[in-house]
């Protein structure tokens, strides 16, 4: 004989009633979800209906989709008569003429600092609001606007679309290619107002300035020394900690700055990819044929404070000063000497009794 089959409670029945009843809730809500996702695309291509065939982007007017084409066609119709640089679109060409104008209407409200346009403002005020929306998906990274952040992920990726005609260096960014170019060039247009120094980057010539004025924010913790930049002290630091992160596969010597090491490589490869115009000799580094230019140019931008002779290599100006510190430290002991023959021979007087000085009166 078969056992009866058990009778559900009430409590059991109610809770069933409410499982089913949760469970076609939560089919209805998924099929509404989807529907209004299906309106809403009917509802863009409605609103937009005219689609980019390169990139699938959509616009209201037609007249958005050409302009927006000439992204990819490269098409740049607008000329600055001030400087010859193109662009695609005419607003692109109103902001950029404020450059010449010196015109920034926009104006942040907490530091009185000024913009060109309304989105550079917006864009600064997250320093402020310490606001960064844009998240990198690779390292949790955070940046205050998207160009920023499609920046960064190209350190994720490794690409680097610029190359350099002249050397084959590659850059993630235009604008690192363009300010690299002028290396070759040997363009200079921020000039120091001190000196007459030349950059070819501005933040170069804010660099340099701090040699002027003597400024160096950034002190180390262990010895005191300051510094004008933040990564010089970083740099700095891996000297006392001992940290040479950077080796070479070639011999195993090893660096403690990335850059040290990409110049010490081309010892091994005899790459020598700066060249100088006036002798044709060449050089490892950029840094090396400046220095090497100034026997070509009589350039000597390093002043000896004491005598205020110039000097083309800071290395030499370290040299020079040592004769002043010599000097000085001889005439130092010169003093300490006479001055002690003074006193001596003052207390010798006491016992001789010799009085050599005579009143006239």
């Amino acid at each position: 004989q078969n056992d009866p089959e058990p009778t559900q409670t009430k409590e059991e029945s109610h809770v069933q009633d409410m499982s089913e009843s949760q469970c076609d809730s939560d089919v209805r809500k998924k099929s509404e979800k989807t529907t209004l996702v299906k309106k809403r695309k009917q509802s863009t291509k409605e609103k937009r209906p005219f689609t980019c065939k390169e990139c699938d982007r959509r616009f209201s007017l037609i007249s958005h989709l050409k302009r927006h084409m000439k992204i990819h066609t490269g098409e740049k119709p607008f000329t600055c008569k001030e400087c010859d640089r193109r662009f695609s679109l005419i607003s692109s060409l109103k902001r950029h003429m404020k450059i010449h104008t010196g015109e920034k209407p926009f104006t942040c409200k907490e530091c009185d600092k000024s913009f060109i346009d309304v989105s550079s403002l917006k864009r600064h005020m997250s320093t402020h609001t310490g606001e960064k929306p844009f998240k990198c998906k690779e390292c949790d990274k955070r940046f205050i606007h998207v160009s920023f952040l499609n920046r960064h992920m190209l350190s994720h990726t490794g690409e680097k679309p610029f190359t350099c005609k002249e050397c084959d260096r590659s850059f993630n960014r235009k604008f690192s290619l363009k300010t690299h170019m002028k290396i070759h060039t040997g363009e200079k247009p921020f000039i120091c107002k001190e000196c007459d120094r030349g950059f070819n980057r501005k933040s170069s010539l804010k660099i340099h300035m701090k040699i002027h004025t003597g400024e160096k924010p950034f002190t180390c913790k262990e010895c005191d020394r300051s510094f004008s930049r933040t990564c010089n002290l970083k740099t700095h630091m891996k000297i006392h900690t001992g940290e040479k992160p950077f080796t070479c596969k070639e011999c195993d010597r090893s660096f403690n700055r990335k850059s040290s090491l990409k110049t010490h490589i081309k010892i091994h490869t005899g790459e020598k990819p700066f060249t100088c115009k006036e002798c044709d000799k060449s050089f490892i580094d950029v840094s090396h044929l400046k220095k090497h230019m100034r026997t070509h140019t009589g350039e000597k931008p390093f002043k000896c404070k004491e005598c205020k002779k110039g000097f083309s290599q800071i290395s030499d100006l370290k040299r020079h000063t040592r004769i002043h510190t010599r000097e000085n430290q001889w005439a130092i002991r010169m003093w300490q000497t006479l001055f002690l023959i003074y006193l001596l021979s003052k207390d010798m007087r006491t016992h001789t009794g010799e009085k050599p000085f005579k009143c006239k009166e």
